[in-house]
């Protein structure tokens, strides 16, 4: 066979269709270097995700159990109680007589059991401490009537004492009607704290007509946007209270143990309607004290006033104590108990005094000497 030297055999031929030979051998890097930039962007990126993963996880699990606990607050809370606050005091030497706490507008039952503790020194002094707590359903008077009742029967109570805190002298004084008409039952004493006596003593009528509008119209105020309503209303009396009080009293409403929207609106509309001349005679011999603050800008403190006193004249005993000095000057026993407690003493030793304690008894000798025992 004959060999040409230096002639190389034609390379084979390639066909295009096929795919191309896959190297097993490492792709060498053009730049060596670019490793080492990459490589603190990637740690990077890994701590980030992990930060934002832990951060959102963590926010996610807390908003699962605020709306965990915010469910069974209101399920809790769907029908109207009588909230005791136990006090060994009076629950020994004033078993058969109760003070009953009306809340005012928009408080939440931990609210009024604060204000119950604030005021304790000077109520335990004639009965037992109870609050009522509103449903979230909405106000209902006929609810609250046999809440009271079944409370005077269950405890065998022989005497009841009001205090009205703001609207709650409103309802107070109705529920003391009712149950004075339906069950015998007198009170004997209405506390009226800051109450309006028709809706004309509410100074900020286009708030308030606002509310009961939208009310009437169907339009329920969502609780998600109850604090955002809160603080537009509370900015807007905010000569009434300090910035601090303004930011816990809202923040107060985002939480699940505030009240509802629905009976926030259910409590203007109640207000709205009010008519105090139609309780007129209706009380019994039930006496009644206003107290309330000229400085007040929520209610008309002299028109408030007058109103009850002019139809309530028989029962209106003692209209004139004022709480001068308290902050905000609204119905705030809770803030200023040290302005309130010594004026419902005065109520109380006044319109409510204790019986006498009884005398050691006494032997007279036919000489006349009075002999008594050691």
């Amino acid at each position: 066979m004959d060999v040409q030297v230096g002639k190389l055999p034609a390379p084979p031929e390639v066909n295009e269709n096929l795919p191309a030979p896959v190297s097993t051998e490492p792709e060498q890097s053009e730049d060596p270097g670019s490793w080492a930039r990459i490589l603190p962007h990637a740690a990077r990126l890994k701590k980030t995700s992990r930060r934002n993963f832990l951060i959102t996880a963590g926010a996610s699990g807390a908003l699962a159990a605020d709306m965990l606990f915010t469910r069974r607050v209101q399920a809790e809370r769907r029908s109207t109680k009588i909230l005791r606050v136990p006090d060994p005091y009076s629950d020994l030497y004033f078993p058969k007589a109760s003070w009953i706490l009306f809340p005012g507008y928009k408080t939440s039952w931990e609210e009024a059991q604060w204000i119950l503790n604030s005021l304790r020194p000077a109520l335990h002094q004639r009965g037992r401490l109870a609050a009522v707590g509103y449903s979230n359903l909405g106000l209902d008077v006929d609810e609250v009537v046999r809440e009271i009742i079944l409370h005077v029967r269950e405890l065998g109570l022989e005497k009841l004492y009001f205090y009205g805190h703001s609207f709650g002298g409103m309802l107070a004084t109705q529920v003391a009607a009712r149950l004075l008409e339906l069950h015998g039952v007198e009170t004997q004493l209405i506390v009226l704290d800051s109450s309006p006596f028709n809706r004309a003593d509410v100074l900020d009528q286009s708030w308030f007509d606002g509310v009961v509008f939208l009310y009437e119209n169907g339009f329920r105020i969502p609780s998600v946007l109850r604090g955002g309503y809160e603080l537009g209303e509370r900015v807007a009396h905010k000569d009434e209270r300090t910035w601090r009080q303004i930011l816990d009293q809202s923040l107060e409403q985002l939480s699940p143990i505030a009240p509802s929207s629905v009976l926030i609106q259910t409590e203007s509309a109640y207000i709205y309607h009010f008519d105090g001349l139609r309780l007129a005679g209706k009380i019994g011999g039930a006496k009644m004290a206003f107290i309330g603050n000229a400085k007040d800008g929520t209610v008309d403190y002299e028109s408030a006033r007058a109103g009850w006193s002019k139809v309530f004249g028989a029962n209106m005993v003692m209209p004139t104590l004022s709480t001068e000095g308290a902050r905000p000057a609204h119905a705030s026993p809770q803030w200023n108990g040290s302005i309130y407690r010594p004026l419902l003493e005065r109520v109380q030793d006044e319109l409510q005094p204790l019986p006498p304690e009884p005398r050691e008894p006494s032997y007279q000798e036919p000489n006349g000497k009075v002999i008594r025992p050691v």
